[in-house]
Formats: structure tokens, sequence, C-alpha cells
């Protein structure tokens, strides 16, 4: 029988808890076993942008990342939910420009930028958003990428493209399960779903991929390494996982994910972490990882930017603080 979600998040407004966020989480070890779960392990999910990370061990292990001389900024873009700012967008355009490709060569759709001074300047201009300012825009350049190597059709989000097939493959490897189906993604391409087990047990995977030696695993690593050495390009400035990664006591890669989902990998004790919000809410999501990674003793919650998160104040238009968002009693 399906485990329910647990309490996880709750929003205070003075003594009352208003709101409250339920969820699923699950941590696994190198093993693929359960180190701790809170929720239903078998609950079916999509792990939307918090699985960038497998989608881009094609990338890397068919050859193509090293073919193409890709540095560690560019595999970190590879894995990013980025703020399309100007250090993401010229970093896109540059890797789009080295494979002879322009923006229409993308297939992630225009986005306006979600950097304000450059949002708002591109609206004072009258500048139009391009596919680059998407926040998938580096995992789309890193499809193209591949595209090119296999010398396969630019139609590379489509799910039977030689990219999404390579994509489905790692996916089912690193997770350990067969995908029983996919969804389309905000950026066009295809989503697989998994159980809060396998997501966990691919995150495991990664934490551990540095002490084995086969293609997929060395390129797991590198991307890992690549994540954790420059987490401004993973997401961007005040976001969690760029913040959140910076604060940490120990290497770690953290990735959000759409609709309440977040993952960690652990490189130094081989632990990986999978957690779902079931209301899709980010602020549950944000405060819900952190709180996980406090226990741990990743991060430490007296530091100003893990506290952001832990325990965001909730103010109103005066500037009055009037409650906070802070993890459930019994959790985590």
């Amino acid at each position: 029988m399906p485990l329910p979600p647990v309490p996880m998040v709750e929003i205070h407004r003075g003594p009352l808890a208003e709101s409250l966020h339920v969820g699923h989480a699950v941590i696994c070890d190198g093993t693929g076993q359960i180190v701790e779960a809170w929720g239903d392990p078998d609950k079916l999910v999509l792990p939307r942008s918090s699985a960038k990370m497998i989608q881009a061990l094609p990338l890397v292990a068919s050859g193509a990342a090293a073919a193409r001389h890709l540095a560690e900024p560019q595999l970190a873009l590879a894995c990013a939910s980025h703020e399309g700012a100007p250090l993401h967008v010229t970093a896109v355009n540059a890797w789009l420009e080295d494979l002879g490709l322009t923006d229409d060569d993308l297939r992630c759709g225009a986005e306006p930028s979600r950097d304000k001074a450059l949002r708002f300047q591109m609206i004072r201009d009258e500048e139009t958003p391009c596919q680059v300012h998407n926040n998938c825009s580096g995992k789309h350049a890193g499809f193209l990428t591949l595209t090119q190597h296999l010398q396969a059709g630019p139609e590379y989000v489509d799910p039977d493209h030689a990219v999404q097939i390579a994509v489905r493959d790692a996916f089912e490897t690193v997770t350990d399960q067969s995908s029983p189906f996919f969804g389309i993604d905000g950026c066009s391409a295809p989503n697989y779903a998994t159980t809060m087990h396998g997501m966990a047990r691919a995150m495991a995977w990664f934490a551990t991929a540095g002490q084995r030696s086969d293609a997929l695993s060395r390129a797991g690593a590198q991307l890992v390494q690549a994540m954790i050495a420059f987490p401004d390009y993973v997401a961007g400035d005040g976001r969690a996982c760029t913040l959140l990664m910076r604060a940490a006591n120990e290497p770690v890669a953290i990735k959000t994910g759409a609709e309440g989902y977040f993952i960690a990998i652990l490189p130094q004790r081989g632990l990986g972490i999978a957690l779902k919000v079931v209301d899709g809410a980010t602020r549950a999501s944000n405060c819900a990882i952190a709180a996980i990674l406090v226990k741990l003793g990743v991060l430490d919650p007296a530091h100003p930017d893990v506290n952001t998160f832990l325990i965001p104040e909730i103010r109103n238009w005066r500037g009055l603080l009037t409650g906070e968002i802070r993890p459930a009693p019994s959790f985590p």
C-alpha cells in the first residue's frame, strides 16, 4: 500500500501554523540502499530539472564533450537551471558560436531573463528575449553538442531522437529502473519518470561515481565536480542551489527542479538525496532540502545564506515581520 506524504514545512503567522506542505524524501547510499526515508520511497515522480546531470551524462560519456574541449563551466551549464544573467547568456552564445550554430538551433523556447537587471534593461531597450535566456539553454547547448557528435538530425528534443534515446538509457541505468513513461518538460525535452527511491539511488550513483572507472561513471564524476566548482553557473545570484553549495561545509552538488523537486549529491559520504514537495511549492522545497542538509551536518543553520532558505522571514508590504517559513516539528 502506498505510504502517505509527511509534513515537511509549515508557514507561520503569529502563533498559528497557517499552512502546511507535505512531501516525500529519500536518502540512498552507494549500494542503492535506503538510509532514511520520509513518505513513500515508491512514489512515482517526474524529477524535472533535478535530472539535468543525468541528461548531461551522454554528452560526456560519448566523448562529445572532450572532442569539443568543453571546460568545467560549460559542463556546469549543461546541468543548470540558470538565471539567464549576462554570465550565462554570454557563455551559451559563445558555446553555440563554437558549434557553428545560432539561437535558432535551440529548441528550448525563448524566455525573459530571470536576472532582473538584464530583463529590465532589455525592456527599456525594446529587445526581445531569445532562447539563450531560457534557464535550460545550457542543457540544450549540450544536447546540440551531442547531436553534432552523433551526426543526428536537428530535432534533438524528439523522444525518438538519438540524443533522447541516449538520455533515457542513461536515466534507466543510474536509477536502476525502467522508466514507465515521460512527460514533456518546460524546455520541450522529455522528462523521464522514476520513483523517489530510483532518483535517490541515481544521486548516490553520482556521489560514488569517482570510485569507478567505466565511461559513464567517469562522466558522472566530471559533472558533479563541475557543478561543485562552478555553482554560479548552476543557478545564479540569490538562488538556493548556488547559495547552499557555497555555504556547505563539504563538497555537495545541489539541484532544484520544477514543482517542488530537489536533489543533493554528497561525494565524500557517497550519499544521494531526492526530495519532492507534493504541492510543488518552491518555498517549501527550498526549506526542506536545507533542513535535511542541516540534519546531516552539511550545512550550518547559523550561516546567513542557509537561514535564508531554512527559516525565511515573511514580511508584509510595510516591511513588518508577519511570520516565517520553517520545517515541521517532526521533519526531518
